[in-house]
């Protein structure tokens, strides 16, 4: 399963699960972008692709989900959790509904979904999670203070399931891109700042690292060589100056 499946990240992930013969169930809010995307990859890998529509931001949509899999009889053998917005501006300014959906679909569903789909792989012995973090996971950020605390949960999440599940056959990797070739940053109004110019990767290359981050049970993985050198520098560089560098990049 996908979430967020249509377009970045999420669709280049997709392709490669569908070249190596996966079916799949691939969830998203545009109706006729699942079709498009059903019919060409079905025809050309011969799998079974399932779509669901699904606003994952609306709070109890992960267990529709769930529950609509389960109703199939569909096994969910890996579970890809994408779907992700951001938003940009002054923390006391934003609309709040932006920042409650920004909550509800990077935290209360990937935790949702994870836990309603974990349970089954442990039971079977295997399986894979791939978190989609950030390499806002690192570090606080401000003029997108939300996002980055987002980020900062799904890495802390993955890591510390990482190593419960140890010996169980299940491991849960976090994959941390930072600046990306996708709609992401149109939508949260960051494609004019100073970070979303600068040490871009395409959304292609990030999903190849991470789909063999996951592949090889590692926790955590962090896309780019320039982008390695974040953790790092997060940990050794005093916490003001970080953040005072982030805030730079951010305007």
């Amino acid at each position: 399963m996908i979430t967020g499946a249509t377009s970045g990240i999420g669709y280049e992930l997709m392709k490669l699960f569908a070249k190596d013969g996966n079916d799949l169930v691939l969830v998203a809010r545009s109706n006729d972008m699942l079709e498009r995307i059903k019919g060409f990859y079905s025809r050309k890998y011969g799998i079974n692709i399932v779509t669901i529509v699904k606003d994952l931001s609306r709070i109890g949509s992960a267990r529709e989900v769930f529950d609509e899999v389960s109703a199939m009889g569909i096994k969910i053998e890996n579970l890809v959790n994408n779907a992700g917005i951001g938003c940009y501006g002054l923390f006391h300014e934003l609309d709040l509904s932006e920042t409650t959906a920004l909550l509800n679909l990077n935290i209360i569903a990937l935790t949702e979904m994870t836990r309603l789909i974990l349970p089954g792989m442990v039971i079977e012995g295997r399986g894979m999670v791939l978190n989609i973090a950030s390499t806002a996971a690192f570090q606080p950020g401000p003029l997108m203070a939300s996002y980055y605390a987002s980020k900062a949960y799904v890495l802390s999440l993955s890591e510390a399931l990482s190593h419960e599940l140890e010996g169980t056959g299940v491991t849960v990797t976090a994959l941390c891109p930072g600046p990306t070739t996708t709609d992401f940053q149109r939508k949260a109004k960051v494609s004019r700042t100073n970070v979303a110019n600068h040490f871009k990767m395409s959304a292609a290359a990030v999903a190849e690292e991470g789909y063999r981050g996951m592949m090889m049970g590692k926790s955590i993985v962090v896309a780019g060589p320039f982008n390695k050198a974040i953790p790092v520098l997060s940990r050794f560089v005093p916490r003001f100056v970080v953040t005072r560098a982030v805030k730079k990049l951010n305007t």
